[in-house]
């Protein structure tokens, strides 16, 4: 049986189809598209001139594609950026692209269809992708700026300023709408201080890295992982109401303490504790966190490596 091709494909955005357009186009005028793909294209342009945020460039490419060609679904990553957007609908066929320029990883883009992409329709929007190469370059670098000023250098997560930001647009979402549940896990890293007492700063340095990468694996998209201070975290859970909530902080209780966490050859046990708080409708923003404190207080006090729901 003969081995079918891959369907990755590396668009690479200085070598790509843009040119063959027109040749193209009169090799396939017996079969009409919808819309007209030099049209299409310097509407994309102009288009996707209009924004920096990488993830409105995208939803603009694909409502604008998917008028041409039957694409039912856009999937991007772009992981130095912790960007991850989903759009439109699951279908069984897709095509892959991993977006290169000049050596230089723009992200990974799947489109998909609930029908196989003839070679019109590939030709179609191949000549297409290179729009989106300076809009979506110069969204990422600014994406990767405002990024660094509020993550966290050594694990990643967002830093306290970026909390602060986000958990007062949070409150003050939440009062608008009339107390739309959101719930908060305030996490501490059980021994820490005996980790870096037997490991030394580096080793736990390894372990806080460790488990951050741990908790966003169980995380959505849409939650928001902090770094507290030293090795306390914050997770905010939007949309979530506290039984919601507790099965979360569960869930990541139970992924850190089966965390297989070596260093130098040293099997090193990890375990968090947690404090879970859901938002009551008008507290304060800092009456939330006291509760949720009180809850890990709690967690700590009745043995670690658990949780327990605020009051």
């Amino acid at each position: 049986m003969q081995k079918l091709p891959p369907i990755s494909n590396i668009i690479d955005f200085d070598t790509s189809r843009l040119p063959q357009l027109e040749v193209t186009r009169q090799r396939n005028q017996v079969q009409p598209v919808k819309n007209n793909i030099a049209d299409l294209h310097r509407q994309l342009v102009l288009q996707l001139q209009t924004s920096l945020e990488a993830d409105r460039l995208l939803s603009m490419f694909f409502d604008t594609v998917r008028g041409s060609i039957p694409v039912r679904g856009l999937n991007y990553q772009h992981a130095s950026t912790d960007l991850h957007l989903e759009l439109g609908e699951n279908a069984i066929h897709s095509m892959h692209y991993r977006l290169n320029h000049q050596g230089e990883n723009l992200g990974e883009l799947i489109l998909r269809s609930d029908c196989h992409f003839d070679e019109s329709q590939l030709t179609q929007l191949e000549a297409l992708l290179p729009c989106l190469l300076f809009p979506l370059r110069n969204a990422l670098l600014y994406r990767s700026v405002i990024l660094d000023a509020l993550r966290d250098p050594l694990t990643g997560a967002a830093n306290r300023v970026a909390m602060d930001q986000t958990l007062s647009r949070e409150i003050e979402m939440a009062r608008r709408r009339g107390g739309l549940p959101f719930s908060l896990l305030m996490l501490d890293l059980d021994h820490f201080k005996s980790i870096n007492d037997r490991h030394g700063h580096q080793g736990g340095d390894e372990v806080l890295k460790a488990v951050v990468a741990c908790l966003k694996l169980q995380l959505r998209n849409m939650d928001m992982l902090f770094r507290f201070g030293g090795e306390e975290f914050l997770v905010l859970l939007s949309n979530t109401p506290l039984e919601a909530a507790g099965i979360v902080g569960n869930r990541l209780c139970e992924a850190v303490e089966t965390l297989p966490f070596v260093y130098k050859g040293e099997a090193v046990p990890v375990s968090i504790s947690i404090g879970c708080a859901t938002y009551r409708f008008p507290e304060s923003l800092d009456d939330l966190l006291r509760r949720a404190d009180d809850a890990l207080y709690q967690a700590k006090r009745n043995g670690r490596n658990q949780l327990r729901m605020a009051i």
